[in-house]
Parts: C-alpha cells; sequence; structure tokens
C-alpha cells in the first residue's frame, strides 16, 4: 500500500504515471464483485457458503495484517475511531462465539456460528484495509466512483427484471460457483414484479439502492457531467423496482439529511429533478408509484407488517436466556426459528447487549469520522462528499430496524466498505489540514 500522496497541480498531473495498488485497488475489486456477482452465487465444494466478495474481504484482511508487520509499505499507523470499533466489534463477537460454543448448541448451530466469524473477519478486513490502505482524496474518489458505476449497472440488471422479466443473473454463472437455494430474483407485489437485481432480495436492493443514491449525487453535481446523472437516474430507478417500504423509509432519510446540509440552490434544484423524475415513472410506469403509495396507506392490515410484530414475545424470552452475550451469532436462522425482519432484535437474541452496542458503535464511529472531517475541511467538495456519505450511513441504520441486515451479503458488505472510507477520509482530512500548501488540492473543483 502506498504512502500519502496529495494530488499534484498544473502539468505534473498532466505527467503522472499509473497509481500504485494500494487498499482502493482491492476496494475496487471488492466492489465490482459485490456489486456485479449475484449474491445467490457461492464457491463450490465448500463446508459452508461463501460467495466472492467474502473471499477478497478475507484477502484484505490478510494483506492489512501484512503491512502492519512493516513500516515501508505505507499503510497508517495513527489513532483511528474507525479501526478502534473495529477491533471492539471483532472481540466482542469472538467473546459470543466463545461463549456459545462452551454451552451446547446443535451442529447445524455451531457450523453456522463457525461460518458467521468467517464473514466477520471479511466483514472488517475490507473495512481495515480501506480505513488504512487508502490515503488520499484521489484514491476515495476512485473508490466511490466504482460504488456509484456498479450501484448504475445493478440498476440496469433490476430494470430488465423489472421490465421484461429478464433475468440476466441466471447467465452470470462463472465456474467454481454455484446459487444457494435462496428466493429467485423476481418476486411479485400488487401485480407488478419486484426484483432484486444481483442482490439477494428486493428490499435489499431497495436499500443498496439508497445507499450508492447519495454518492451519485455528489458526483452529478459536483461534476455536471450528463453520465453522473444517467447514474443517478438508473439508480433511483432500481429503488422503485425493488417496490420496496424499506427503500422508500431509506430514502426518505437520505433526503432529510442531503437538504439539511445542502445549500439553497442545490435544494430547489434537487426538487425539481424529484418532481420530474416522479412524472417520468408515473407515465413510463404507471402503477409503480400507486403500488408504493399503498405499501404505507395499508399499514394496519398489511400482512408483512403483522409478521414483524408477532414474534416479539419469542424473541424476549430468547434474550433473556442470556442478554449479555446472546445465542451465538448466526445460530438463530430459519426454518428452524422465527425469522424477526429486524436486525437490532437479531443482534439481542444472538450477541447480546453488548453485541448490539458494538454493532451501534461501528456506525457511530463511522459518521463521528465523517462528520469530523466536514467541520475540519474548508473545501466544499470534501465537505459535500461528507454530507454524502453521512446519508449513506444513515441507510443501514434505518434499513436494521425493517430487515435483518447482517443477513444479506450485499448491504453488509457495502456497509463495511463504507465505514472503511470514512475512516480514510478522516486521516486524509487530518493529513490536508496539517499540511495546507498550494501543492495539495482535494478531489475536485467546487461547483
Amino acid at each position: 500500500m502506498t504512502g500519502l500522496t496529495l494530488r499534484p497541480v498544473g502539468p505534473a498531473a498532466a505527467r503522472r504515471g499509473p497509481h500504485p495498488a494500494d487498499g482502493a485497488t482491492i476496494a475496487v475489486i471488492f466492489t465490482a464483485i459485490l456489486m456485479m456477482i449475484p449474491a445467490r452465487l457461492v464457491f463450490r465444494g465448500l463446508p459452508f457458503s461463501l460467495t466472492p466478495a467474502d473471499a477478497i474481504g478475507l484477502l484484505g484482511a490478510l494483506v492489512w495484517l501484512c503491512t502492519h508487520f512493516t513500516t515501508t509499505l505505507g499503510a497508517a499507523k495513527g489513532p483511528s475511531p474507525v479501526r478502534t470499533s473495529l477491533f471492539v466489534y471483532s472481540i466482542a463477537l469472538v467473546a459470543t462465539y466463545f461463549y456459545a460454543a462452551a454451552s451446547y448448541l446443535p451442529g447445524d448451530e455451531m457450523n453456522l456460528a463457525d461460518r458467521s466469524m468467517v464473514l466477520v473477519v471479511a466483514s472488517v478486513g475490507i473495512a481495515l484495509v480501506v480505513c488504512d490502505g487508502v490515503r488520499s482524496y484521489e484514491r476515495l474518489d476512485l473508490v466511490l466512483k466504482a460504488v456509484v458505476v456498479t450501484g448504475a449497472l445493478i440498476g440496469i440488471v433490476g430494470g430488465l427484471q423489472f421490465a421484461l422479466n429478464l433475468d440476466l443473473t441466471s447467465y452470470l454463472k462463472l465456474p467454481g460457483l454455484r446459487f444457494t437455494q435462496e428466493a429467485p430474483a423476481i418476486l411479485e407485489r400488487g401485480g407488478l414484479n419486484r426484483v432484486s437485481a444481483t442482490t439477494g432480495h428486493p428490499i435489499e436492493y431497495g436499500v443498496v439502492c439508497s445507499m450508492v443514491l447519495p454518492l451519485a449525487l455528489h458526483y452529478a453535481f459536483r461534476e455536471r457531467l450528463l453520465r453522473w446523472w444517467a447514474c443517478c437516474a438508473l439508480i433511483a430507478a432500481g429503488l422503485l423496482f425493488s417496490v420496496s417500504r424499506s427503500a422508500v423509509l431509506s430514502l426518505v432519510a437520505v433526503g432529510v439529511v442531503l437538504f439539511i446540509g445542502w445549500p439553497r440552490e442545490r435544494r430547489l434544484i434537487g426538487a425539481a429533478v424529484v418532481a420530474g423524475f416522479l412524472v417520468v415513472v408515473k407515465i413510463v410506469m404507471p402503477g409503480v408509484l400507486g403500488t408504493i403509495f399503498d405499501l404505507f396507506a395499508n399499514l394496519n392490515t398489511d400482512s408483512s407488517i403483522s409478521y414483524r410484530t408477532h414474534d416479539y414475545t419469542v424473541a424476549g424470552r430468547e434474550i433473556a436466556k442470556s442478554p449479555w452475550l446472546g445465542r451465538g451469532l448466526g445460530t438463530w436462522y430459519a426454518p428452524k426459528h422465527l425469522i424477526f425482519d429486524n436486525q437490532y432484535i437479531s443482534s439481542l437474541v444472538e450477541t447480546g447487549v453488548i453485541g448490539l452496542l458494538v454493532f451501534l458503535g461501528l456506525f457511530g464511529a463511522a459518521l463521528w469520522s465523517v462528520l469530523r472531517s466536514r467541520y475540519l475541511s474548508a473545501d466544499p467538495v470534501v465537505r459535500d462528499l461528507c454530507l454524502a456519505l453521512v446519508a449513506c450511513l444513515v441507510v443501514p441504520l434505518l434499513g436494521s430496524a425493517t430487515f435483518d441486515l447482517r443477513s444479506f451479503a450485499t448491504v453488509t458488505g457495502l456497509s463495511f466498505l463504507l465505514m472503511g472510507v470514512s475512516g480514510a477520509m478522516l486521516r486524509a482530512t487530518r493529513a490536508a489540514v496539517a499540511a495546507p500548501g498550494p501543492t495539495a488540492e482535494p478531489t475536485g473543483r467546487a461547483r
């Protein structure tokens, strides 16, 4: 991994050659695999399900560990709130694992606990390799643009599923991989296709699109190029194609955060763009907005709402059995057990109060890091990117109350990736503030 490199200006920028591989390189590869390879594809021949993105996360954990054995590979060594929260999170889940293993668990649940710990290493690994291995605004831009572009591409996949009933994910099977026995990519709600693109479920698809949209809007307003506005349209359309209540709630949360932080002129432009987009949707895809409206108008009679609330008594009994460390990460699963469709309740059952607190601590540290970066930086581009990251991180916090977020690979991987980005953003901002001068230029011009 390379050391800190502030972006040169003038003729030097034109003469610069390819950037050496670093944490951003691993992050871009991870993003492409996470978003483009269907989440239902896992490796053959393994005793548990492992996706290609998980494998890259495990590789990232190994790379991060090796770079910290030396002082010459450019990995950041100083304190970081995100890195500290990741360490605390890992230690807490290891304690939960050993507590569960010390008591009796059926063989199937013990195997799932083993798999869950491997996935924890993969998730933490990608966050750490980004947090300590991405050392400049320019490299952060590369990672986040990869997130936006792949988000637009899965918007196309979702659009084909929605409009033509064409599932491209069935053609994306790669050698050495197999499909798990999970829900199909195209479901139905209110007479409309309800699609999941490359993710594991329509709810996950909608939440992922909500997380990516603020970043797409950042680049669209910043660079004012048609391709970024096209990405915004594809991602926003994908959000609607999920026909998901969670996606709409996430979009509202994103809108609140952005409208609070945006200047007045951009708020007006944003409102006009939203209105125009809704008009186009009403004309091109009649019935979509009405179906989504009905999701909220019929809350009292919606079976999905009653399903989410009828099992709170069961959850209370399970939490009371082991309130602090839980019964073991990954051990509460369908069809053996009731699914709570609420990550906070699932965390209390599986990892106890301690597990829930460290889970919230991850997002707290990431949000603090980007808010601190926004406070420290005087550059409007950096401040706007920090605002977009806040909006991104609010989405999984809200989504955790409406579905079991950690059970879905794509949204979990994206969440940990953005946690790492938050830590890297704070490092880059502190370095820029500590060494101002004409040789340092942030990611782009303010517009």
